[in-house]
C-alpha cells in the first residue's frame, strides 16, 4: 500500500436490520477514517433514507459498481458508497423478514470478495446479514463464512471471535447441536489451534497461550459422557499442537473454562461449537467484540452481533463492534503489507 490507507470495504448487511444505520455511523467516524479509506458496498437511497429516520450525517460521494471497477484504488478518498441500487424503500419494511433485502445483502457480499480477490480492496469488514432472508431467496448459505470460504476457494476456515476481554475460535460453527460430535476430528481441532495461534500472534505481536475445551461436561468424566470424545480427539489434537511448539493447554472443563483466572491466563480459547464460546463471548464483549475469518486469503473481520430486527431504523443501535471491525481489519492490512 506504499503509506496510503487500507481500503476497506464495509458491506451494508440486510437492508431491514441495522446494517445501513451502524455502517453510516462507521463512514464518518473519525477513528475509521483516520485507519483507512471506508467505502460501503450497499445502497446510496437506503443509506440516505436511513440517515433521514435516524437523524445522521448522510453526506458521502457515490459511485457506481462499473465506475469503480474501472478506477485505481488510490483514487478512493473520503466517505464513500459503492451503490448497487439493487433494493429500493418500497421494496421492504425495516425490521421485516424478506427475500429481497436477502438477496441484496448477498449481493453486497459477493462483489466485495470479489474485489479482494482481485486486490482492489484491501480487506473486508461486514454489517450483519439475516440467516432467514438468505434462505427466503433461495440463497443456500447458513452464513458468511461459509459464502466466504466458497468464494475464496478456501478450505479449513473457521471463527475467531476476538477481543480485550475474551477471544474465541470454533472449531464447529453454524451446525445443529447434535452433529457436533460426528464432524470433530483431531485433524480439524489441530488446524483450528494453528490458526488461531497464527491470528492471536499478529494480534498481540507474541506467542498466544490458547486453552482447548472439552466437548462433554466436565471433560467426559472419564467415558462416562459422551464417546470419549476427550480422549480419542481432543488430547491428541493438543498433544500435537505442544509438539510443534505452541502453547495451548486443555481439555478445559467447559463448565469451568472461563472463570476469571482462566481469562487472565489464557489468551484464546478454541471452543468445539458456536454456542460454547459464544455465550461467554457476548457477556463479556457484546458491543466490542470483532469476528475474524482464519484461514482465508482475504482480510475479512465482522460485527460480533445479529441484524438486531427489533430496533432496526430507530437510531438506538450502537456501531462500537462494526467500528473494531473495521479498525482490526485496517490493522491486519497494513501488517500484511509490512510482511510482504
Amino acid at each position: 500500500m506504499n503509506g496510503v490507507k487500507p481500503l476497506l470495504a464495509i458491506t451494508m448487511g440486510d437492508p431491514a436490520g441495522v446494517g445501513p444505520e451502524i455502517c453510516l455511523q462507521a463512514l464518518h467516524s473519525k477513528t475509521v477514517n483516520e485507519a483507512c479509506r471506508p467505502i460501503i458496498f450497499g445502497d446510496a437511497g437506503i443509506l440516505s433514507d436511513v440517515g433521514e429516520a435516524t437523524g445522521q450525517n448522510t453526506d458521502f460521494q457515490v459511485i457506481t459498481v462499473e465506475a469503480f471497477e474501472n478506477m485505481e484504488s488510490d483514487q478512493i478518498d473520503g466517505p464513500t458508497v459503492l451503490d448497487f441500487s439493487n433494493i429500493d424503500r418500497a421494496d421492504f419494511q425495516s425490521s421485516v423478514i424478506s427475500a429481497k433485502t436477502g438477496k441484496a445483502s448477498y449481493e453486497y457480499i459477493i462483489k466485495a470478495i470479489e474485489l479482494a480477490n482481485s486486490g482492489q480492496v484491501h480487506g473486508i469488514a461486514t454489517a450483519p446479514i439475516n440467516k432467514y432472508a438468505l434462505s427466503l431467496a433461495g440463497i443456500d448459505f447458513p452464513g458468511h463464512t461459509e459464502i466466504l470460504e466458497k468464494f475464496t476457494d478456501s478450505e479449513d476456515v473457521c471463527m475467531l471471535l476476538t477481543s480485550e476481554k475474551i477471544s474465541c475460535a470454533l472449531v464447529t460453527t453454524h451446525i445443529g447441536l447434535h452433529e457436533v460430535a460426528d464432524v470433530l476430528t483431531e485433524e480439524k481441532i489441530l488446524k483450528v489451534i494453528q490458526l488461531t495461534d497464527g491470528a492471536m500472534s499478529g494480534i498481540l505481536e507474541r506467542p498466544p497461550k490458547i486453552g482447548v475445551l472439552g466437548l462433554n461436561p466436565h471433560c467426559g468424566e472419564s467415558g462416562l459422557f459422551g464417546r470419549n470424545e476427550e480422549s480419542r480427539i481432543i488430547e491428541p489434537a493438543i498433544k500435537k499442537a505442544a509438539q510443534l511448539g505452541l502453547n495451548v493447554d486443555g481439555p478445559l472443563s467447559p463448565d469451568t473454562a472461563f472463570v476469571l483466572g482462566n481469562l487472565e491466563t489464557f489468551d484464546a480459547f478454541v471452543c468445539m461449537y458456536h454456542d460454547q464460546g459464544l455465550i461467554p463471548l457476548k457477556m463479556l464483549a457484546f458491543d466490542s467484540a470483532v469476528n475474524v475469518t482464519l484461514g482465508l486469503p482475504i482480510i475479512r473481520t465482522s460485527v460480533d452481533h445479529g441484524t438486531a430486527l427489533d430496533i432496526a431504523w430507530r437510531g438506538v443501535a450502537k456501531s462500537s463492534s462494526l467500528i473494531e471491525s473495521i479498525l482490526l481489519a485496517s490493522l491486519m492490512c497494513r501488517s500484511q503489507s509490512n510482511s510482504e
